[in-house]
């Protein structure tokens, strides 16, 4: 029998206990949720479909209830770790069945915890649960369910160890296709082969852009047609089981320069001293600093401005990431096994890696040749 769970069944009742502590701290009588992660995080529940309609009400004793569309049952079935759910069928008022479902698991409920700021739950939605469910007050639970996620088990790491490796077969795509002549099409269709054979479930391909897009962040492959001199970003964004690892790397099309290749040195060191400094304990500050007084060093630019690392793992399109990111105002330290991606672009040079924190430091999950890469050339 097809076995579509993505984790034990202990793992799941050690989430739900996590979730349910925390409810319980903040007063709470249940957690309604909406946000995609939070539900099949802790319910297991998955489907591809996870766009449509559907509703984790966690109480702070007991098992969750999962609604969902009812074409779903047979991946609630196969996928949720708790067997109480409830359907939805098509022309059926979904809002009024989770109101009568809410109002019959919890009875006498007078605190419910939501997340308001998911992406699912508009503002009509959230009007119409207030006005369902009093007299209870709905409260906002902000990114408490987030948090909840940052520190990963042994065996989420598996599956972001998997989307790595499958970024790097992606980036040997890449490079091996970025030729002159080549278009940015036919090298965004090799990298997203090779994601998909590599263990993605997703084909991405990620960030992928020349010319003078390549200079910024977050561009996305068209029609164009690589030149001798150009220069090519990449950024795999695959995703095992939809945890994430990704990597960037600058590619040149046909030869880099000395003074490209200085640049890309120089660039590489200071992320190498920031990346050295992450251990647990360590205050977010401390590698960001680093990051920014290194690469104003440089003489290359006269301030640096992003963020230097964010965290990752379990993220459902549109989410792109965890709710930690490293600027000169975070006020959070490191952790052992929380995962971050941590990226420079500077003056068209990008280079990036997913890092976990480990008990002693810090390990790269991804793992490439860090260093100017040459389309057509082998990077190692």
């Amino acid at each position: 029998m097809l076995d579509l769970m993505w984790f034990d069944r202990a793992e799941f009742l050690s989430r739900l206990d996590r979730v349910q502590t925390a409810i319980g701290a903040l007063g709470l009588d249940a957690l309604i949720a909406f946000q995609p992660e939070t539900i099949t995080w802790t319910t297991g529940h998955y489907t591809r479909a996870y766009t449509g309609f559907q509703v984790a009400i966690i109480p702070r004793v007991g098992e969750p209830t999962l609604i969902c569309r009812n074409v779903s049952k047979y991946y609630a079935d196969k996928t949720c770790a708790f067997a109480d759910v409830v359907c939805w069928r098509d022309g059926e008022d979904r809002l009024a069945l989770t109101l009568r479902t809410l109002r019959d698991r919890l009875p006498g409920a007078r605190r419910l915890g939501v997340e308001m700021d998911s992406w699912v739950l508009n503002h009509s939605r959230l009007a119409a649960l207030g006005a369902g469910l009093a007299p209870a007050e709905l409260v906002e639970v902000g990114a408490m369910p987030a948090r909840l996620r940052l520190v990963k088990s042994p065996a989420e790491i598996s599956y972001q160890r998997t989307a790595a490796r499958a970024a790097e077969a992606a980036m040997r795509a890449a490079v091996s296709a970025a030729l002159p002549g080549a278009d940015e099409v036919d090298v965004a269709a090799a990298a997203a082969a090779a994601l998909i054979r590599a263990g993605s479930d997703t084909p991405g391909p990620g960030v992928l852009s020349s010319g003078e897009r390549a200079r910024h962040l977050h561009g996305g492959y068209m029609h164009r047609r690589l030149e001798h001199g150009d220069t090519l970003q990449y950024e795999p964004t695959p995703h095992t089981r939809h945890y994430n690892a990704r990597f960037m790397r600058t590619i040149k099309i046909g030869a880099a320069s000395d003074a490209e290749r200085a640049m890309a040195e120089a660039l590489i060191e200071v992320q190498d001293r920031a990346i050295a400094a992450v251990a647990p304990g360590v205050p977010a500050t401390v590698p960001d600093q680093i990051y920014r007084e290194g690469i104003v060093a440089t003489g290359l630019v006269p301030a640096y401005t992003n963020k230097t690392f964010y965290s990752v793992g379990l993220l459902m399109h549109p989410t792109d990431a965890e709710p930690l990111e490293a600027t000169p105002e975070a006020e959070w330290r490191f952790e052992p096994g929380m995962t971050f991606h941590s990226y420079l672009l500077v003056n068209g040079f990008g280079m990036s890696e997913t890092i976990l924190v480990t008990p002693t430091g810090v390990e790269r999950l991804t793992s490439f040749p860090r260093a100017l890469l040459v389309g057509g050339a082998d990077p190692a």
